[in-house]
């Protein structure tokens, strides 16, 4: 039995399944899904995720927009790096790669938690030119001073753990200990995404891929960056995440007084689940501002 999600069995009904295709980029084979038409939208998942994260807001969007959602390196159905390179720029630096194999320029970038991170990264890189950037519940914060030592250690100790990572992906054999890991963050999803997040969560190699992604993590240089920013920012902020709080928006604008903020009131962190219909009314409205949905410009 594989470790890393098996697209015949873990992938059999996967959400948006008809829009899903395997790209390989330089060493990296990727899963992402395209559907739709019309400009560009590329939506960037959280750590731990897939593209099942969009499985319900991705048809709202493909009536006036191109839908591109990949699943990160070493999440879902893409393969871990061989350099196991999981870092912020080495994602982005993946990512684009991608993107430009894939010939679309994104008009819009939606990212989720960490690829907020990494859509900024590549915003501040210059890959999307001045497209807007709508981060929702933007984990846009390193971890807390001095123990952020601690916290990328333990994440990069049980990486390199088999047993521990495979201990992990056994406790998520229990549904009710992955249910109660999803509550955690202040969001209630339906059982459907709940059956999804325990299907990634059960193979060791999905979980190695997320660990290493934590004890990469370090977007300091990023933040420092980020007042440079050209492109608009919408902070889109569920007021009862309990996994980014919603005060890191504030520091975020602190920084950058343009950004804007939105807050959906009495959703989690998962908002983009909980009502994909609000945040793809967010996404309609920014992109009529910029005159994407009629031609013109803002």
């Amino acid at each position: 039995m594989s470790d890393r999600p098996d697209w015949d069995v873990e992938g059999r009904d996967w959400p948006n399944r008809a829009a899903s295709r395997f790209v390989t980029v330089g060493d990296l084979r990727w899963h992402v899904q395209v559907s739709g038409q019309g400009p560009v939208i590329l939506l960037l998942h959280g750590a731990g995720a897939a593209t099942h994260s969009w499985r319900d807001l991705t048809p709202l969007l493909t009536d006036r927009f191109t839908v591109v959602a990949p699943d990160l390196p070493g999440q879902g159905f893409t393969a871990i790096p061989p350099d196991y390179g999981l870092s912020l720029w080495a994602m982005a630096r993946r990512t684009t790669a991608l993107i430009e194999a894939l010939d679309v320029r994104p008009s819009i970038v939606v990212a989720h938690s960490a690829g907020a991170a990494i859509a900024l990264r590549m915003s501040l890189d210059g890959r999307f030119g001045e497209a807007p950037v709508i981060a929702i519940n933007g984990a846009l914060q390193p971890f807390a001073g001095a123990v952020a030592p601690l916290f990328r250690g333990l994440a990069m100790g049980l990486f390199v753990n088999p047993l521990a990572v495979h201990l992990f992906a056994s406790a998520a054999r229990d549904r009710n200990r992955v249910a109660r890991l999803i509550r955690g963050t202040g969001s209630v999803i339906d059982d459907r995404g709940i059956d999804l997040y325990a299907r990634l969560l059960r193979k060791p190699g999905h979980v190695a891929g997320t660990l290493g992604m934590m004890a990469n993590w370090d977007i300091s240089d990023m933040l420092r960056s980020l007042p440079q920013l050209q492109a608009d920012l919408t902070l889109v902020v569920g007021s009862r995440d309990q996994a980014v709080p919603p005060s890191v928006a504030e520091e975020v604008r602190a920084s950058l007084p343009v950004a804007t903020i939105v807050t959906l009131q009495g959703l989690g962190h998962l908002a983009h689940e909980e009502r994909p219909d609000r945040v793809a009314a967010i996404v309609a409205d920014v992109a009529a501002v910029h005159g994407l949905l009629t031609g013109e410009t803002a």
